[in-house]
């Protein structure tokens, strides 16, 4: 008898456990998003990366990680107004050390918090370099954008399903410690899934590449979520026609059906620019603009900036200092390097490294468009 009423209770209590388990996350109704986006302020900033570093390892990795640059760098975004950075992590730094990879994030957290900046950290990236490797980086290509951008995960690890489990590790890993930090904004699960490179590494690319990331896609949004994220979760679409859904790419489809919040990326003129803020208004959720701003691609602050605020669409410029990663050059660097003659007009970035814009009325846009004081006597705001 006893022995029956026990395993009675056991049945009960498992029962019981079972039904109080929390659902599996999904993606946030509308309602949520948008009560989530009417308690920020209005998101201006850029992508950012130190100009000392030349890709995300170099940002990272314990012997390059650059703290003192990062202060003063996002100093002169907080004279500007700027309320966000869009910050890119990588694998491979938390497969070499996790902790000593954490403890950095959570030290360049702090610092952009001391600034009043909340930053939207990437998870992955298609772009530039598909082979990534730890330990010292290479010097910049002579005259050419962005020359040492990588990858994440490279094509080794994306062909390889034995390493998927890894990259599991890596999402929940970072997820977990900063999914419920105030500090953090939100989550760009993939940045640009479907760029396969064509100007610049496309020989070395996966055939398969597009099918590979579309398959992986879902589940990394799927273990940010697992891994308890408090914050929005996104991927910027970028290309295409996405005015109605008989238009999209499976990847668009992906991307736009599994975001919390809308996110696109646009270097054109700022006639276009309001064309696409207009197509994505169609799912009622929050449109962030987490790429924009190329000179010579008729990209302008002036052109755009004055949109995005008309929408409340966030703004999220690329590049902010001019270092390592060579932005300032234009992307046809790739075809004529720039190594015997000074680009007609910088491509990206707003500040010189000793902090003198490069142009001061754009500077005093954004100053005015955020409502930032104007520092006395410094266009930076040092």
């Amino acid at each position: 008898m006893k022995k029956t009423r026990f395993f009675g209770l056991l049945l009960i209590g498992s029962l019981l456990t079972l039904a109080s388990a929390a659902p599996p996350a999904a993606r946030w109704p509308e309602a949520k998003a948008n009560e989530w986006y009417g308690r920020q302020p209005w998101l201006v900033g850029s992508n950012y990366i130190p100009a000392t570093a030349i890709n995300e390892l170099e940002m990272w990795q314990a012997e390059t990680f650059d703290p003192k640059t990062i202060d003063k760098e996002l100093g002169w975004a907080e004279g500007l107004g700027m309320t966000t950075m869009r910050v890119f992590l990588h694998d491979l730094p938390w497969q070499q050390d996790a902790a000593g990879y954490r403890e950095r994030i959570n030290r360049f957290l702090d610092i952009a918090a001391r600034h009043h900046i909340k930053p939207l950290l990437v998870l992955f990236d298609s772009c530039w370099d598909p082979y990534p490797k730890l330990g010292p980086q290479r010097n910049p290509r002579p005259g050419v954008h962005n020359s040492g951008w990588l990858q994440a995960p490279g094509a080794a690890a994306l062909q390889d399903q034995a390493e998927y489990p890894r990259l599991k590790a890596y999402v929940t890993g970072v997820v977990t410690a900063f999914g419920k930090d105030p500090r953090v904004l939100g989550w760009d699960v993939w940045n640009e899934p479907d760029n396969t490179n064509t100007n610049s590494y496309g020989n070395l690319e996966p055939r398969n590449k597009v099918e590979l990331v579309l398959a992986l896609l879902p589940q990394a949004f799927e273990w940010s979520r697992e891994a308890g994220a408090e914050q929005p979760l996104t991927s910027g679409v970028w290309k295409g026609d996405w005015s109605s859904d008989d238009k999209l790419s499976p990847m668009e489809r992906v991307q736009l059906e599994s975001s919390d919040v809308i996110s696109f990326h646009n270097y054109d003129s700022g006639a276009e620019f309001e064309k696409r803020i207009k197509w994505l208004q169609r799912f009622h959720r929050p449109i962030l603009c987490t790429e924009y701003m190329a000179r010579g691609n008729g990209s302008t602050f002036q052109g755009s900036l004055p949109i995005a605020q008309k929408y409340t669409v966030a703004a999220i410029n690329w590049g902010f200092v001019a270092g390592k990663t060579q932005t300032y050059l234009p992307w046809d660097s790739w075809q004529k390097p720039y190594v015997d003659r000074e680009p007609s007009i910088w491509f990206h970035e707003i500040f010189k490294q000793d902090g003198t814009p490069y142009k001061q009325d754009e500077v005093d846009l954004i100053r005015k468009l955020t409502g930032a004081p104007v520092p006395v006597g410094v266009g930076a705001g040092r």
